[in-house]
């Protein structure tokens, strides 16, 4: 049980889910359909589990060069590749079909470009071109999108400024992430800014870059209406807080710095989305 456990990375599911539920919830916050709520949950999870398990067996050899991927459960050999490679099949066509049978043609569509677009385009890019990360953003900027189609059938522009609050909030983490394990990459030839430009001087400024970016476009759902003053405040702040961390590192370009923003950045998402919640426009 625990290898498919790690095969799924539960933390970064939860996180999707999360997102995915707030984001129905902001479609219609007067009239809750708890029944479908409950099936884009489903189904999302479903999506996110097969993505990733395909994503793992693409990246086996990958995996193995890597200090902080060799234990995972195909480089370590606790699960076979075509195990992985059926459920990962399995998860990810029961979680499009649902999608789109029980929720509507454009939540399957979305949950159909989100598998593409990630297992298909962004996974072989990373030993191509930098601009992966791009490519990853935008399938990791879907969870907002699918739970807002799921409740409404519809994408309005409220979702899609949850989408860019993701889209942007992908940068600054995955460069940290980046920027602490660039031996790692490198080892294993993955094409990275702190790798590519090693003084990270690159890779901090668009950090920075996209945390202003992030931190501006977190006041769009007031003024839109979708949140209210209370959101916006708390939204700002801890925006504020993520900035500066990006600052920090953009000043020190250190492992301590880039777990800095790394933290900063596990804490801004649900507390962003959180307000939203809980403060409606």
């Amino acid at each position: 049980m625990m290898p498919y456990l790690q095969l799924v990375k539960p933390r970064i599911t939860i996180l999707i889910l999360v997102v995915a539920m707030a984001s129905f919830y902001l479609a219609d916050p007067g009239s809750i359909d708890w029944r479908r709520l409950v099936l884009m949950t489903a189904a999302t999870g479903l999506l996110a589990c097969g993505i990733f398990a395909l994503n793992q067996y693409l990246e086996r050899d990958v995996d193995l060069l890597m200090g902080r991927t060799k234990s995972r459960p195909l480089p370590s050999r606790r699960l076979p590749p075509g195990q992985v490679l059926a459920f990962g099949l399995l998860a990810t066509a029961a979680g499009i079909a649902l999608l789109a049978m029980r929720l509507g043609l454009v939540a399957g569509a979305l949950g159909a470009f989100t598998f593409v677009v990630y297992d298909l385009v962004y996974t072989p890019l990373k030993r191509r071109t930098e601009l992966h990360t791009v490519v990853g953003a935008l399938s990791g900027a879907t969870p907002p999108l699918i739970g807002w189609a799921a409740a409404r059938g519809t994408l309005d522009p409220g979702a899609w400024i949850l989408a860019g609050l993701l889209f942007l909030w992908q940068f600054p983490h995955f460069l940290a992430i980046e920027s602490m394990y660039r031996d790692d990459y490198a080892r294993a030839g993955i094409r990275v800014l702190p790798v590519t430009e090693p003084t990270g001087g690159a890779a901090a400024w668009v950090m920075v870059a996209t945390l202003g970016l992030l931190v501006a476009l977190s006041a769009a759902p007031f003024m839109t209406g979708l949140s209210g003053r209370a959101a916006l405040a708390g939204s700002l702040l801890v925006g504020a807080v993520f900035l500066a961390a990006g600052v920090f590192h953009l000043l020190r370009r250190s492992r301590t710095s880039a777990r800095l923003v790394l933290r900063a950045s596990v804490l801004y998402l649900p507390l962003v989305f959180a307000f939203l919640v809980f403060s409606p426009g």
